[in-house]
């Protein structure tokens, strides 16, 4: 009985020492920890102001800055772990990591290709915040590109969330691109109009218009002959913004109406031309006898 209480009482003893021995390496662990936080923030400042000289994006500035962050913690929480326990190799750590980052990467391959794709967006730039875009079927102004998505506030008020592998991978419109965009309006005259005339009083009417762009010039083409009318398209430039693009067409419309009810000239509507026959002497469902017997009848009537 005795001999088991000794072995307890050395058990006991033998842990305490441990723990005290180890108690200056938890300190020391803590302390990297405390110095750990005053890093990060140091270089998330430093990164900071680099990335503000030499990168345009302020989403990249901020992924860059999130990065460091990261990078400068996951350094510190390793080393701490390392010196907190000294039977723990830094190597092994290493390769557990690789084993777990290959299971985490097969678990998660979308969103590490969201997170790709979303770094090389931000770092090429083919579009910027604010920018009016067009991906499939939605349309809209970019508000935010993160490391995962991109969102966009559609001409509705609705916000869409586009993965950002879908977003690099499709066809991007990017309709604020340049300092202005070019809008065809298309408008139809009766075939008894002079078209030179109409063609001037379009152009001329069109240059009326303040908001129109002088450079490059308003043009008009004359594009097809169409059932009820001849049809002309008329070319002009405006700043790229969907709103102001949509305001000036309201007023070229309105001003070009009025233009051209002022000439008398016509802008006629679709017209259909319909045939009645009777429908007894030319039906096609009608027994061969019977169609004879009308080829009969009409030859008699003939003759």
């Amino acid at each position: 009985m005795n001999q088991i209480v000794d072995t307890v009482f050395n058990s006991i003893n033998d842990l305490i020492a441990s723990a005290i021995k180890g108690i200056p390496a938890v300190l020391a662990a803590i302390i990297i920890l405390f110095l750990t936080k005053f890093v990060a923030d140091f270089a998330c400042k430093l990164v900071n102001k680099i990335a503000q000289k030499t990168v345009r994006s302020n989403s990249l500035q901020l992924l860059l800055a999130k990065t460091t962050r990261v990078l400068v913690w996951v350094a510190g929480v390793l080393f701490a772990a390392v010196v907190a326990f000294p039977g723990l190799r830094l190597g092994d750590i290493i390769a557990t990591l690789g084993l777990s980052s290959v299971a985490i990467g097969f678990a998660f391959q979308d969103i590490f290709k969201n997170f790709l794709a979303g770094i090389l967006l931000l770092a090429q730039e083919p579009f910027r915040i604010n920018d009016q875009i067009i991906v499939g079927e939605y349309e809209g102004t970019v508000e935010a590109i993160s490391v995962r998505t991109t969102q966009i506030r559609t001409y509705k008020g609705e916000r869409v969330l586009l993965p950002n592998s879908t977003v690099f991978t499709s066809a991007v419109q990017v309709r604020t691109a340049f300092n202005y965009r070019r809008t065809d309006l298309e408008v139809g005259v009766d075939y008894n109009t002079d078209l030179p005339r109409a063609k001037n009083i379009l152009l001329r009417t069109v240059y009326n218009i303040s908001e129109i762009l002088e450079s490059p010039e308003p043009e008009v083409d004359l594009v097809a002959f169409g059932g009820s009318s001849i049809d002309l398209v008329v070319r002009y430039w405006t700043p790229p913004s969907q709103a102001v693009v949509r305001r000036i067409q309201s007023k070229a419309v309105i001003a070009i109406k009025a233009a051209f009810d002022e000439a008398d000239i016509n802008i006629p509507y679709p017209i259909r031309t319909v045939y009645h026959y009777d429908q007894h002497d030319y039906n096609d469902y009608l027994p061969n006898e019977s169609k004879e017997s009308n080829d009969s009848k009409e030859y008699a009537n003939h003759s």
